[in-house]
């Protein structure tokens, strides 16, 4: 029988010696795949046993019996899969082919085949299982690989050998090995309870090995908020442990099937919102045929007068579960620690009319367009501008959703179109209130669409100019003029030019003629003539397009010094000396801004109309005033994914002038390398891609909600759904 682990992980015993890397990781742990899967196997062999202290019941019926047999006999070949599809999950770092239980969304809860539906619930099965057994050691190793994946904060979902990648390896394992679906959902919560308990010793083993190379853990994100938390339903999903709503049954509810034959029965009605996403899966003509399929309701009978006393008949099957759904959805707001207690208040006010509603409609479930789901989403994410009742227009927008909470409940008839005028008139007056906050975020996104357009153009002319200058002996501050500050001024003037011209003020065609006069070898008598020519229209049309752009004074000045030094040297024909005064330039300090920068560069107006925050804009003593550590770990490395995968309308916290504030992504530039937050008092804070993804990594920029509320919190019913599922026997 194959051991597991026939040689510990062991500790290093030398702690100063070169640390491991991610690499090193993943090869010692998928090392230990193979004899993983064979200790997995080997329990169950001994479970399928007749008699013994391991023997299981359940393994003792025939068909199950012959698939642990099947394992044992193809012990080698299982063993094999099993590693091939870990290692396979792990280098894609787990990020591909999503177990379905991690990201199991209410809104694609529609989508699932009955196969699919059965595999999620297998899955999460197995995962609960693995879960039960690491839980205790897991913490330590999602630190301490968070800090080999280059983050100083805990990211659990980005760790490539988190339990969910051992999970998905033994799912496709035994779908690979076991081919008959009701022996595999039989086995694979005891394989995965078999699994946990030997990853629990390799993790540990793991964490005792990374500690003892000297790996730092990274630490939790700051404070309870954390980055990307989604509501906090635990309570909630509790309450529901008992109740009809399972997976099955709630995916049957989004498709219609529970309603009403009188009721609004038209077709499309029953089709999921996400017809894009069904499109592109191909999936739409499925569908369709299979709900057309759908046995069709009788007739309902002619209703029959009821009895004083006789008792009301109960709720149908389809009401109870709506019922059910949104009691959990107004629980897991009600518990969500993002929104403000007030407004907590007026969503209890709001719960009876929208049950109400859902009782007659049962297109708020499956349509995310419905406008009730429209209101409740627009006013909860509205409400997230907020971090305190005491900030500025909390009163102003909590007297909004209390009309709209009064005006709701007094109103004798409840439809979608009731919701519909409410929201209309809602959005009116927001649009009203935040007139001024809108023009002044237009003008920073044009200002800064403006300076990406010019950054960009720059970067090509940076290109030709160090072309140009290639192979010729040009002073270093003068190349890194040309490369900097000067292909943003012909770049601005390309880009403000109407008449087509690609060099209307002839700052292009410059270059030449300053390459040539800086050149060590043209400090010839001969030729100061010409330089004596050319050096002041050369000087006049520099200053001219560093005005333009209105480059730094300071920066303007130093720059014209040096230039300056360097043409009376060549003038004078002192050619020693002009080629020692070069020398004394190069090795001079470069002044900051006078090279293409990693940055883009921003003029003073743009900086002031968009609220720019610069690498250095947030200062040590700023952050210590937020009760910050600031680390200075130099230029962060880019990321592969724009802004870190954060989308337009996310909301997020940031320090600004020594404390944390609420702010919302209003604008990205096209190219993804702007970004501007604003809060809801309309000050703007945009910053470049890569000081975005510093502030992320060093915890200055801390996420509130990446996605709607009100689908996190339905997202939470999808998941209370999945836990009854995997209870129902």
């Amino acid at each position: 029988m194959a051991k597991m682990l026939p040689r510990r992980i062991g500790v290093a015993d030398d702690p100063t010696a070169l640390q491991p890397s991610l690499n090193d990781c993943l090869d010692t742990m998928l090392e230990q795949a193979q004899p993983l899967m064979a200790e997995v196997v080997q329990a169950l062999v001994r479970g399928a046993a007749p008699v013994g202290p391991q023997s299981v019941g359940v393994f003792q019926q025939p068909g199950i019996q012959q698939a642990i047999a099947a394992l044992d006999a193809q012990a080698a070949a299982v063993q094999a899969t099993y590693q091939g599809e870990l290692t396979r999950i792990a280098r894609e770092g787990g990020g591909k082919d999503q177990v379905p239980t991690e990201v199991l969304r209410y809104e694609d809860l529609q989508l699932f085949g009955d196969d699919e539906l059965d595999q999620s619930i297998e899955v999460a099965r197995a995962l609960q299982e693995v879960s039960f057994a690491v839980d205790d050691v897991l913490p330590t190793v999602d630190a301490l690989v968070s800090t080999l994946l280059g983050w100083r904060t805990i990211q659990p979902g980005l760790n490539p050998l988190r339990p969910e990648v051992f999970v998905r390896a033994l799912q496709s394992t035994l779908a690979a090995h076991v081919p008959d679906a009701q022996a595999r959902e039989t086995l694979i919560a005891p394989a995965a309870g078999m699994l946990g308990s030997q990853l629990r010793r390799l993790y540990r083993e793991l964490s005792d090995w990374l500690l003892s190379t000297g790996v730092e853990p990274a630490v939790p994100i700051g404070g309870k908020l954390q980055q990307g938390s989604g509501a906090q339903g635990k309570q909630a999903a509790g309450s529901m442990a008992r109740t009809l709503l399972t997976l099955d049954r709630l995916r049957k509810l989004l498709a219609g099937d529970f309603d009403q034959p009188g009721g609004k029965a038209e077709f499309l009605h029953t089709v999921p919102a996400s017809m894009a996403l069904l499109q592109e899966l191909k999936q739409v003509d499925t569908l369709v045929k299979r709900l057309e399929q759908r046995p069709k309701a009788t007739p309902a009978a002619p209703a029959r007068p009821v009895a004083e006393h006789e008792p009301a008949p109960p709720l149908r099957l389809g009401h109870q579960l709506g019922d059910e759904v949104l009691r959990l959805m107004f629980e897991t707001l009600a518990q969500d620690e993002r929104l403000l207690p007030g407004y907590k208040e007026q969503l209890r006010v709001l719960q009876p009319v929208v049950q109400k509603l859902a009782q007659q409609d049962s297109r708020f479930f499956s349509d995310r367009e419905h406008p009730a789901r429209q209101l409740l989403d627009r006013v909860t994410q509205r409400s997230l501008a907020f971090k305190r009742a005491d900030d500025e227009g909390w009163s102003r927008f909590l007297d909004s959703v209390q009309y709209a909470s009064r005006w709701l409940a007094g109103s004798k008839v409840v439809d979608a179109d009731t919701f519909g005028e409410l929201l209309a008139h809602l959005q009116k007056v927001w649009a009203e209130q935040d007139q001024s906050v809108r023009q002044r975020r237009e003008d920073g996104a044009r200002a800064l669409l403006h300076a990406e357009q010019r950054n960009l153009l720059a970067q090509k002319l940076a290109a030709e100019f160090a072309q140009a200058a290639e192979g010729l002996d040009v002073a270093a501050f003068v190349a890194d003029f040309l490369k900097g500050s000067w292909s943003q001024v012909v770049a601005e003037a390309q880009l403000t030019c109407t008449d087509g011209s690609d060099d209307p003020f002839g700052y292009r065609a410059l270059v030449d003629d300053l390459v040539w006069s800086v050149q060590k070898s043209t400090s010839q008598q001969r030729r100061a003539h010409r330089l004596a020519r050319m050096v002041p229209a050369l000087v006049a049309k520099l200053r001219e397009g560093l005005a333009r752009i209105a480059y730094p004074a300071e920066l303007t000045e130093r720059f014209f010094d040096n230039l300056g030094a360097l043409h009376a040297a060549a003038l004078q024909g002192a050619q020693e000396a002009a080629r020692k005064r070069a020398a004394e330039l190069e090795s001079e300090p470069r002044p900051a801004g006078a090279e293409a920068a990693a940055e883009p560069w921003l003029a003073d107006s743009e900086v002031q109309e968009s609220g720019w925050l610069g690498e250095d804009s947030l200062l040590p003593q700023e952050l210590a005033v937020a009760g910050i550590p600031f680390e200075d770990s130099g230029p962060a490395e880019p990321v592969a994914a724009g802004a870190g995968g954060l989308r337009t309308g996310t909301w997020a916290e940031l320090v600004v002038e020594g404390r944390w504030t609420r702010v919302q992504l209003t604008w990205a530039s096209p190219h993804g390398t702007l970004f501007m937050f604003t809060s809801l008092a309309g000050t703007a804070h945009s910053m470049s891609r890569r000081t975005l993804e510093r502030l992320r990594g060093q915890g200055l920029l801390r996420v509130v909600a990446d996605r709607p509320v009100v689908d996190d919190a339905l997202d939470q019913v999808a998941k209370a759904a999945l836990k009854n599922s995997l209870a129902k026997e």
